[in-house]
């Protein structure tokens, strides 16, 4: 086993609404421990321009309080949403993505299926199912608000993917070619 620091993960679900956060250690092995998360609740704050400050501000400020090593976030999915919700959920993205790429942080991203297949083992789970894994596979006993819960399952994602990569000697660009 490696005697490797596990890498700090923060994962990212974007909202113009509620951004969740979640930061995770993982391991060699991809083993996840939660370290945190939290809710950025952004309907309070007047404008849109100015929730898209505060989704900013906000991760600039978690970024330096618990210095994550590298970040992933959800890709933007519109299947469903007219496009006035899709552009606001792309420029609440967008934010964070300015935050994260402004502290020179690498920045991955998955689509939803991606996630809920690595966390629940079905890409059609369900909010609640994505919920449920997360807490199993962080032993939290607590439950965890969904936007916040959907962080959390992208930063364990991220960590398993890596894990995968490193020990087939495949750089993630390539993944998909």
């Amino acid at each position: 086993m490696s005697t490797a620091r596990p890498a700090r993960i923060l994962g990212i679900d974007p909202g113009s609404q509620r951004t969740g956060v979640g930061i995770v250690d993982a391991d060699a092995l991809g083993q996840a421990r939660h370290v945190h998360h939290q809710t950025l609740d952004l309907l309070g704050n007047g404008s849109f321009a100015e929730r898209l400050k505060q989704i900013h501000d906000d991760l600039i400020a978690i970024i330096e309080a618990w210095r994550p090593d590298e970040v992933a976030i959800e890709r933007v999915f519109a299947a469903r949403n007219n496009a006035d919700s899709v552009l606001k959920l792309g420029q609440a993205r967008g934010a964070a993505i300015v935050a994260v790429v402004a502290r020179g942080l690498p920045l991955a991203e998955y689509a939803a299926k991606e996630i809920k297949q690595a966390v629940v083992g079905t890409g059609s789970a369900d909010k609640r199912q994505v919920q449920h894994m997360v807490g199993i596979l962080l032993a939290r006993r607590e439950a965890i608000q969904a936007d916040a819960a959907d962080a959390l399952a992208i930063a364990i994602t991220h960590g398993v993917i890596r894990a995968s990569l490193a020990r087939v000697g495949v750089p993630r660009s390539a993944w998909r070619r």
